[in-house]
């Protein structure tokens, strides 16, 4: 058995900084010292980021077996950030909403003292990644259609850049002491305090149990262990070249990386004893992009490699 070594957290302030306003309320929302936090940022860079990392790609045409220029351009790139900037954002509070908040916390926008306004209220937190992730294939399609692109290539640059932003927003989670594990002896244990917005302050640990940063793994798998996977799909194995390919891995290397990681991170409150304690929501909602990345792999491999003509249209 591991003896405890007490690794202290960071108590880094989970506003980054704060936007001065002035202090009024207008209508729901309560102005005031805004404070810019850094799981919002994490959202921001990541797109940023990832961004660039996808004009790299879809500029590099000798990725996609091609002389001059590959299927799709930087203008595709631009679009593309904007549409899946809306999609991850509304899609992730929707699937919040749906796959968290009504079935087990209905009460907060249903019940007597509940507020159908908490559906709009993203900086009080709550995110599916999974429903981002349906938000994000929705701007993948919208885009291809717009812009008459090849929608599996288009989904294969958006998958081998998704991890850039994963890693930043998972570590915005252990900033933020949200998320964390399950009870634990291993000597990376830590003891996350509670923060008190109102006092911008970190509360004590001593009554706090020593509990797995999963937060730190999620960033580690699915974010720079997933990021390396796919890049030596794209760099060393021109995978891109084979529409739909890198999009399976992403798929699957996320779902196998989130299922393992559930293992020991603290479920919601809200799912125990609804939901058995060794199966999670997140474990539930990996299983489609597990079946939907082998068929992507699999029809990958059914298909003729692009190189020197156009790929396959959308």
């Amino acid at each position: 058995m591991f003896l405890p070594l007490e690794i202290p957290f960071p108590r880094i302030d989970p506003a980054a900084f704060t936007i001065p306003l002035p202090d009024m309320a207008l209508g729901p929302v309560q102005l005031g010292p805004f404070p810019v936090r850094w799981y919002a940022l994490g959202y921001v860079f990541g797109l940023l980021l990832g961004w660039w990392y996808a004009v790299r790609l879809v500029t590099t045409p000798t990725l996609w077996g091609m002389k001059e220029k590959g299927p799709l351009q930087r203008a595709d790139i631009d679009d593309f950030a904007f549409y899946a900037m809306i999609g991850i954002l509304l899609g992730g509070r929707i699937g919040y909403i749906l796959f968290y908040t009504i079935p087990y916390e209905s009460e907060k926008i249903f019940g007597p003292e509940g507020d159908p306004l908490f559906i709009l209220r993203m900086w009080e937190g709550g995110m599916s990644f999974h429903g981002g992730l349906i938000g994000a294939v929705l701007a993948v399609f919208i885009t291809a259609h717009l812009r008459k692109i090849p929608v599996l290539s288009l989904g294969d640059v958006a998958c081998a850049a998704a991890p850039i932003g994963i890693f930043l927003v998972r570590m915005a989670n252990f900033i933020n002491g949200e998320l964390y594990g399950r009870p634990t002896d291993a000597p990376w244990g830590m003891r996350f305090p509670d923060y008190n917005w109102a006092a911008r302050e970190w509360g004590p640990v001593d009554a706090k149990p020593l509990v797995h940063p999963s937060q730190i793994y999620e960033a580690a798998l699915e974010g720079i262990v997933l990021f390396a996977v796919c890049a030596l799909a794209v760099w060393q194995f021109k995978l891109l070249r084979r529409p739909g390919m890198v999009a399976g891995i992403f798929l699957i290397g996320y779902a196998v990386s989130r299922t393992f990681v559930e293992n020991f991170r603290e479920p919601d409150n809200f799912t125990q004893g609804v939901m058995p304690e060794w199966f999670t929501m997140g474990m539930l909602l990996s299983i489609p992009m597990i079946i939907g990345g082998a068929y992507l792999i699999w029809r990958a491999n059914r298909t003729s490699p692009t190189g020197g003509g156009t790929a396959e249209p959308a």
